[in-house]
């Protein structure tokens, strides 16, 4: 009997000790959560999930803006952008969180006598920004990057209408699945997009995707470009659903508005 007793305890002991690695990589596995927009990941987890993010900062981003609220700007000449035609588009990603275009050296602003490359532009839909209250069925982000570092954001609003060249042009490399990337080195004058549209606010924000990093520099056109319904449609099916992180308060911040 005494045997049969100790490999019993041998069993249990043994028993106990391989459930271990099964338990730790359940935990490894809790503890590599990666933000989305959807469940428990959800913008209003992502500080719970990003710790060493700045997702629960005063100054985050988007934002409503209310018109009547904004400073009316005394400088006109705060920004100068310079994009050329010959600028070519590098790649296109589908990295999970929306559709990106990587651009090689060429297209620049400057922005309050700083210089900042355009390094990619991605989407939102529906537009994280509002004015007044308005959501608008898409919005683009082409964002900057200064030398020292520092970043810019243009953020464009599109509403339906009639067919856009240009979107007609960047959705020729969809649909791509999520992870991976073509490669495109190919021209594309993006000031089309500015063409009519010289209105628009700024202000001191954040990225609107983790860490949620402040000091970024926010200039919002208040006048929407136009495409069509199925251009808008081909876009969201590339990414995820509702894509966009929940309006921020404004705090004691100020929002400027240039004519």
């Amino acid at each position: 009997m005494k045997p049969s007793f100790f490999f019993l305890a041998v069993s249990i002991f043994l028993s106990f000790f391989s459930c271990q690695p099964s338990k730790e990589k359940s935990l490894h596995k809790e503890s590599e959560k990666h933000w989305s927009y959807e469940g428990e990941t959800s913008p209003e987890h992502w500080i719970e999930i990003e710790k060493n993010s700045n997702c629960d900062g005063e100054k985050q981003s988007p934002i409503n803006i209310i018109h009547k609220d904004a400073v009316i700007a005394l400088k006109k000449n705060e920004l100068s952008i310079n994009y050329s035609p010959k600028t070519l588009v590098s790649k296109v990603e589908n990295n999970g969180h929306s559709i990106q275009f990587d651009f090689e050296y060429g297209d620049l602003i400057v922005y309050k006598n700083e210089t900042y490359l355009l390094k990619q532009i991605h989407f939102h839909e529906p537009s994280e920004h509002k004015i007044n209250g308005i959501v608008y069925p898409i919005e683009i982000h082409l964002v900057h990057v200064s030398k020292s570092g520092k970043i810019t954001v243009l953020g464009i609003f599109g509403e339906e209408g009639t067919e856009s060249d240009l979107f007609e042009f960047l959705e020729s490399f969809l649909p791509l699945e999520n992870g991976t990337h073509k490669e495109i080195h190919q021209k594309l004058d993006l000031s089309i997009l500015l063409k009519n549209n010289k209105s628009y606010y700024s202000y001191n924000g954040s990225l609107t995707t983790p860490p949620c990093s402040e000091q970024v520099n926010w200039i919002v056109f208040k006048n929407p470009i136009i495409l069509s319904e199925t251009e808008v449609l081909k876009l969201r099916d590339n990414m995820p659903i509702n894509n966009y992180r929940n309006q921020q308060n404004l705090n004691d911040r100020k929002v400027f508005f240039y004519e």
